[in-house]
């Protein structure tokens, strides 16, 4: 019987700006909110799969807009998979981010 994933503390995203091709990895704390160009990327969970399962990543983000002057709007809620990227992939003309991994381990008590 496969073992739960266990709960991470922080998602490491993948990111990708389609207009300068520069490409970032960044570290999100589950439950805080990052930058990146125009996007406002909110990691809600991070789980992974234990060492001796098949290796797999997955994170709930919560993905939203916001230009200039104007309030957020959300374009993307889900959960996205580090082995599956283009399974569920926010859908945006500039920008993209996926899934690369979780770390920091929550102990349970």
């Amino acid at each position: 019987m496969p073992a739960a994933a266990e709960p991470h503390a922080v998602a490491v995203l993948q990111t990708l700006d389609k207009v300068t091709a520069r490409v970032r990895t960044i570290d999100v704390r589950v439950g805080t909110t990052v930058r990146f160009g125009t996007l406002l990327i909110r990691v809600d969970h991070c789980d992974k799969r234990p060492p001796e399962e098949t290796p797999e990543s997955t994170a709930f983000l919560e993905v939203a807009e916001q230009r200039p002057g104007e309030q957020p709007v959300l374009t993307f809620a889900g959960w996205m998979f580090a082995s599956s990227p283009a399974l569920n992939a926010l859908e945006h003309p500039v920008y993209d981010v996926w899934v690369l991994d979780c770390k920091e381990r929550i102990q349970s008590e």
